[in-house]
């Protein structure tokens, strides 16, 4: 399984409360309605202290990290400087308990997250950095729209990185026990790019996930898919665009992107169409001709892809507002964030970007 990127934005937007109008419409519904005493219901708990896991135990959970991280090879010095500040986020942890509390819908998401003036900024940086990216589009095969997409989206083009602690960020995290393994790993990649001399403690810095620099990768995803753009011997995903661009394209093209093409396109469903044949995965896959036997219908000026070219139905919002035909690049964006709303707003933006 392929760590992802985990994007600040698309975090960001997946949360959302009730508005007044739709309570106030709850509220109208009851009247006349006849009292029934329902046993009350309490919140889950949302901190560790809360759930009876007691954050005074940290301390010395670090010291089973420090062990673990002895035992992988990593000095000392840099054990010593990365645990010096050391501490305990709460924050963190409500933050990974209600990212996917609620959900709006795609045509709301996109309209925030891909706004007019989001557009017209990755456009200017589009043509600013031009002779780079096309560059690194020219060895990978990653159109450079894409890398300004994800750029855009990750950090608004490295204006928002993150302010955590990196170490004390992914101990927080490892410590409250959901996801153990994946966040010790994560700390363990961590310590390993401060052993090698990337960057410094007091440097390290990024979400409260640990997703870090411009490019918002992950620890693992920096030491699997960094790149070095310019050529100086360093991989910065947090000052240098080169490195980014390099980086994000690396990522792409090793996760499996096909050199020159697109990712899909919006289409109409045929009434009745069974919602079972929707999905990426590898078995639902069909031609393009196939699913236009089964009556799907593609919008007006669309030019259609190669009727033999490997292809999937999603229905982002259950078949309750739009359906794309997505192509293999779709599903290589998907490895970066596992979010069919995320997917869609980096196509979009690309689209965008590239008129």
């Amino acid at each position: 399984m392929k760590t992802p990127a985990i994007c600040l934005t698309t975090i960001a937007f997946m949360l959302t409360s009730y508005s007044a109008a739709s309570i106030g419409a709850q509220t109208q519904s009851l009247v006349n309605t006849p009292v029934t005493t329902v046993p009350e219901t309490k919140p889950a708990p949302a901190t560790l202290a809360q759930q009876g896991r007691d954050p005074a135990e940290f301390p010395a959970y670090v010291e089973t990290l420090k062990a673990q991280a002895r035992s992988k090879g990593i000095s000392e010095s840099t054990i010593n400087s990365a645990f010096a500040n050391i501490h305990f986020v709460d924050r963190v942890i409500k933050s990974d308990q209600n990212q996917l509390e609620k959900k709006i819908m795609l045509d709301e998401y996109l309209a925030r997250v891909t706004s007019p003036e989001k557009i017209e900024q990755a456009r200017a940086q589009y043509q600013q950095h031009q002779n780079e990216l096309n560059s690194i589009t020219a060895r990978t095969g990653v159109q450079s729209q894409y890398i300004v997409a994800l750029w855009a989206m990750e950090s608004h083009f490295g204006e928002i990185q993150g302010k955590e602690d990196i170490v004390s960020a992914l101990a927080t995290l490892a410590f409250e026990g959901r996801r153990e393994a994946f966040f010790t790993n994560e700390l363990m990649a961590s310590l390993k790019i401060l052993d090698q001399g990337h960057i410094t403690p007091d440097e390290l810095k990024g979400s409260w996930a640990g997703a870090m620099g411009q490019s918002q990768f992950m620890p693992s995803s920096y030491l699997r898919y960094g790149a070095d753009g310019d050529g100086d011997g360093k991989i910065d995903i947090w000052t240098n665009t080169s490195d980014v661009f390099a980086s994000t394209a690396n990522y792409l093209e090793t996760e499996g992107w096909k050199a020159w093409q697109t990712w899909g396109t919006e289409i109409t469903l045929p009434e009745g169409f069974d919602s079972a044949l929707a999905g990426t995965k590898t078995e639902q896959g069909k031609t393009v001709s196939q699913w236009q036997k089964l009556g799907i219908v593609f919008k007006d000026g669309v030019t259609l892809p190669a009727s033999s070219q490997k292809s999937w139905v999603i229905t982002p919002d259950d078949n309750l507002g739009r359906s794309y035909l997505v192509f293999n690049n779709f599903r290589t964006i998907m490895h970066w964030n596992r979010s069919y709303y995320f997917a869609i707003s980096i196509a979009t933006m690309a689209d965008a970007i590239a008129q």
